[in-house]
């Protein structure tokens, strides 16, 4: 048999497959693909308590023979004989390396032989350490993990350095059987599995007593799926993931490839719980929809405990929101099991958002009661409350204007619910949020902040209908002349017509799509365009808001900074485009200034003025809400970071009346940067020496009241865009605040493109129910 013995070069020479593993920017581990989840360790870096542990039940005369324990094997085939049983029994840590290593599992008295034999081999050709430490680092232990390091990463949500007695027991006992011991799947024999360690540890006087029963007493805390990472980034692991698999194909998955993103954990924490609180805050104020479902609680308490477990197998955790069955309920307190098997009592303030449910008289399927499947959380003072698992979603993106850095990413409320990622794959309208790209594109044609802008009614006649005439409204009451300034500030949809119909639809298609990146085919020339009426994704909107934050450069967004292969060598470097440097500018210092003067004029007196409780006066971003309010989103930044926050429906439908995008979205912006800028010093950007400011307002130094500057448009006879729509807006070039010379309005031949019927009842549909 000897001759038929394999090298050993496949332990000698230890490559084993290594997973795809992510890490943040500040080194986090948030993720890991490979179908051998695995973190090789080396024997000094194991704890004594999880090398005692695995000895105690596998293997504990480990260091005293010589690879085959004789009287193990002699005590194991008295107990076969008198019990009357089949199991392998008596395989030392060495026969087992030799089995996964090279043998199959069948029971044979010549595979056992062939096992024995190796056993001497690897005896003679690696230390006790160095063969413990293949063990340790090769073995499956369930849940995709492989070795002692991943597998406590993997149920526990911990390094193994800091892995304790008790939990080590628990993993020690996985060996033998994973998935009967598998303690997230039955935690009942988990732990029975784990008391009969302890007592081998305590007896082989591996522990002390005091050590046995703390550990006996200690609760586990297992993490659930998608949980076992300190940082929620699943939409943005997968990202990486493709982009991997893209270039490197299966091999990315165990080559131990390590990538080191741009983004940053403190961040992605603050996104990931600002997005989760704003879409819950909405459902808060939508009121509960009733339970999840409902089962009959058998009378027998083993037969209810294991009904429960089989019911709520089907309703898994939603991050922090954890399905459970209702046992007792009353209008002042409800007392519900989770799958952990220990009942929580929701009294007070956790009952109000589900009260109305609480009615013995409602409908079964509505009302809260024995038997019913409900979701519950916990919050920092450990109070738990009944909530519901939304149906709107949310998402943030944030990234450096410098560079395109990713520094957050969340693609929707749960990955683990929606692997769709609203970040990048949902083409949604922006509304009122796309206002300042027109604005930008206005200022080229010689309007400026000052403009004087008519905010008043608009009457189409029959022509311009489609039969009938017709009053459009906006959000609220027109208020007459105004400055494009305020205009902005305050959203007006009447007067964004009016500046992009005086700019000429194709040329500020042409401009937001050149300048800021956005598809051309997404964008349509038409009017309503000045609403927001193209298809935008988060992505977009948060790279072109960069352009106004880094002074008027165009970068590209980024995620992934490095990749290492197992070794540490670097085998991909990112080359980010920089502002100043090597990033296109795609607009005039001018431009940018101005732009960013307004934006922040938004922010603190206009409709994000709720910013303000971040206490900066740096801050800028525009508010948009759709037609039918069916998007709400805030665009915004400081210097450092410009951030984008959108929440919805997938499947776009109104959110509600009074539910904007100052009401939605804007606050999740605030929870995150409230965060991301802590520390972070104010930042005021330099005027640039073509911008002229005169009476405290800003112009282009080459277009000032009297030379180049228009100072109105379309002033308010109320009888439309301006008499013989479509056409130019006649310019009003001296308004009564600007004395000077006559100003000359851009030509604007060929650019307004014939308005067609189509077009009309997109200009109606969005002033019916357009909100800033």
């Amino acid at each position: 048999m000897e001759p038929n013995l394999p090298s050993l070069n496949v332990i000698t020479d230890y490559r084993p497959k290594m997973p795809l593993r992510v890490y943040t920017a500040d080194h986090v581990l948030i993720g890991e693909f490979g179908q051998e989840r695995r973190n090789v360790v080396h024997i000094q870096d194991i704890p004594p308590v999880m090398k005692n542990a695995v000895l105690a039940i596998e293997d504990y005369r480990f260091y005293e023979h010589g690879g085959v324990d004789f009287i193990g094997i002699l005590r194991s085939g008295i107990a076969d004989v008198l019990h009357g049983t089949k199991a392998e029994g008596a395989s030392t840590i060495t026969m087992q390396v030799a089995r996964n290593f090279f043998l199959s599992r069948e029971k044979t008295f010549t595979r056992k032989l062939y096992e024995m034999m190796l056993s001497y081999k690897i005896e003679s050709a690696l230390t006790k350490d160095q063969i413990l430490e293949l063990y340790m680092n090769q073995i499956y232990l369930g849940e995709g993990a492989y070795g002692f390091a991943s597998a406590a990463r993997t149920y526990f949500g911990v390094d193994l350095k800091d892995i304790t007695l008790a939990q080590a027991a628990m993993l020690a006992g996985l060996p033998k059987a994973p998935s009967a011991y598998n303690p997230i799947a039955n935690p009942r024999r988990a732990k029975i599995r784990q008391e009969y360690i302890l007592k081998r540890m305590l007896d082989l006087h591996y522990i002390s007593q005091a050590q046995y029963e703390q550990a006996i007493n200690e609760k586990i805390h297992l993490v659930k799926a998608g949980m076992q990472f300190a940082v929620h980034a699943g939409y943005v692991t997968e990202m990486v993931r493709q982009a991997m698999y893209d270039k490197f194909k299966e091999a990315a998955y165990t080559r131990g490839f390590n990538v080191i993103t741009t983004i940053d954990s403190k961040d992605q924490a603050a996104a990931y719980t600002a997005v989760r609180d704003g879409v819950l805050a909405y459902e808060r104020r939508h009121g509960y929809r009733g339970p999840e479902g409902h089962i009959d609680l058998p009378g027998n308490p083993a037969d209810q405990q294991q009904a429960i477990d089989d019911a709520l197998a089907d309703h898994p955790a939603n991050g922090n929101m954890f399905a459970a069955v209702v046992l007792n309920a009353t209008h002042s307190k409800v007392t519900a099991m989770p799958l952990s098997g220990v009942a929580v009592n929701i009294e007070g303030e956790g009952l109000r958002f589900a009260a109305s449910a609480l009615n013995p008289r409602l409908p079964a399927d509505k009302r809260i009661g024995p038997g019913s499947i409900i979701r519950i959380m916990q919050d920092g003072k450990g109070q738990w409350s009944i909530t519901q698992v939304p149906k709107v979603e949310g998402a943030l993106v944030a990234l450096s204007p410098s560079n395109g850095a990713i520094r957050a990413l969340v693609g929707g409320f749960d990955y683990s619910q929606s692997k769709f990622n609203r970040v990048t794959q949902a083409w949604r309208q922006p509304g009122s949020s796309f206002k300042p790209f027109i604005f930008s594109a206005a200022l080229e044609k010689g309007l400026g902040p000052a403009t004087i802008i008519n905010d008043a009614p608009l009457n189409l006649p029959p022509d311009q209908t489609g039969g009938k005439y017709w009053d459009p409204k906006d959000d609220d009451q027109p208020e007459g002349p105004m400055t494009m300034r305020v205009g902005l500030e305050k959203s007006k949809n009447l007067v964004a017509i009016r500046v992009l119909h005086y700019i000429g639809t194709k040329y500020a298609q042409d401009y937001v799509t050149s300048r800021f990146g956005f598809d051309v085919d997404k964008i349509p020339p038409y009017l309503p365009m000045a609403l927001g009426a193209g298809d935008v994704t988060p992505m977009q909107m948060v790279n072109a808001y960069a352009v106004f934050a880094n002074g008027g450069y165009r970068v590209n967004p980024y995620l992934i900074s490095k990749v290492t292969d197992a070794q540490g060598n670097v085998i991909d470097l990112a080359a980010p485009t920089t502002a100043g440097d090597n990033a296109p500018r795609v607009l005039d210092p001018a431009n940018a200034y101005i732009m960013d003067s307004m934006l922040r004029s938004v922010a603190q007196h206009g409709t994000g003025a709720r910013s303000n409780v971040l206490k900066r006066t740096d801050l800028a971003g525009k508010t948009g809400t759709t037609n039918d309010a069916r998007d709400g989103w805030f665009a915004g930044y400081q210097h450092t970071q410009v951030a984008v926050a959108w929440l919805g429906y997938d499947q776009p439908k109104p959110l509600g009346s009074h539910e904007f995008g100052a009401d939605v979205a804007l606050p999740i912006w605030i929870d995150y940067m409230r965060t991301a800028l802590q520390g972070v010093p104010s930042y005021t950007m330099p005027m640039p020496p073509t911008v002229a400011n005169i009476g405290g307002e800003l112009y282009f130094a080459d277009k000032t009241p009297g030379n180049g500057f228009l100072a109105s448009i379309s002033l308010g006879n109320g009888n439309g865009l301006a008499a013989g729509m479509p056409g130019s807006a006649p310019a009003t070039p001296i308004g009564p605040n600007f004395p000077g010379g006559p100003a000359t309005a851009p030509s604007m031949s060929g650019q307004v493109p014939n308005v067609t019927p189509g077009e009309r009842q997109q200009i109606l549909d969005f002033f019916k129910s357009s909100k800033p």
